[in-house]
């Protein structure tokens, strides 16, 4: 996977992919991501819920991950993206996440996931009422998954 430069004003905030985002998001759900508009692709970027995104690698890797998702996860966009996403759950946790991702890929979407995630520091932390769906391309094809959430709470050992 090539570099994918951090959104910002100069890019755009990579519209296209903040597009890809809000219009499947729109298309599995029925509802909007970030309020439409031109500044779409800002909004999404600075939202405070977490939106990642990642391909359909055999070990998929993050393409997207916001602001909020970046502090949550404890890692700027230029270690997070590009990282295996199974490195967002402990190892214990990972097949539970496959079987969240096969549900997804089967049904385009869930909005009623929980469970376990990891910041880079090791801290753990609940994550509530998330969506996760299927991207996909104009011709149907499936291009990667994402999730959006605005839910967490840390977890005590």
């Amino acid at each position: 996977m090539g570099v994918i430069a951090e959104p910002a004003g100069e890019n755009g905030y990579l519209a296209d992919h903040a597009a890809l985002l809000c219009g499947t998001y729109r298309h599995w759900t029925d509802r909007d991501l970030v309020a439409p508009g031109s500044s779409q692709a800002e909004a999404l970027y600075r939202a405070p819920c977490v939106v990642l995104s990642h391909n359909t690698d055999a070990d998929p890797l993050f393409t997207y991950a916001n602001l909020a998702a970046q502090t949550l996860f404890e890692m700027p966009w230029r270690e997070i993206v590009g990282l295996p996403s199974r490195y967002s759950a402990e190892a214990p946790v990972r097949e539970e996440r496959e079987q969240l991702l096969a549900r997804v890929a089967e049904h385009g979407y869930i909005d009623d996931y929980q469970g376990v995630r990891i910041a880079r520091s090791g801290r753990r932390f609940l994550i509530r009422r998330v969506t996760v769906w299927n991207l996909i391309d104009a011709s149907g094809a499936k291009i990667g998954q994402a999730a959006t959430f605005s839910e967490w709470q840390p977890l005590v050992l």
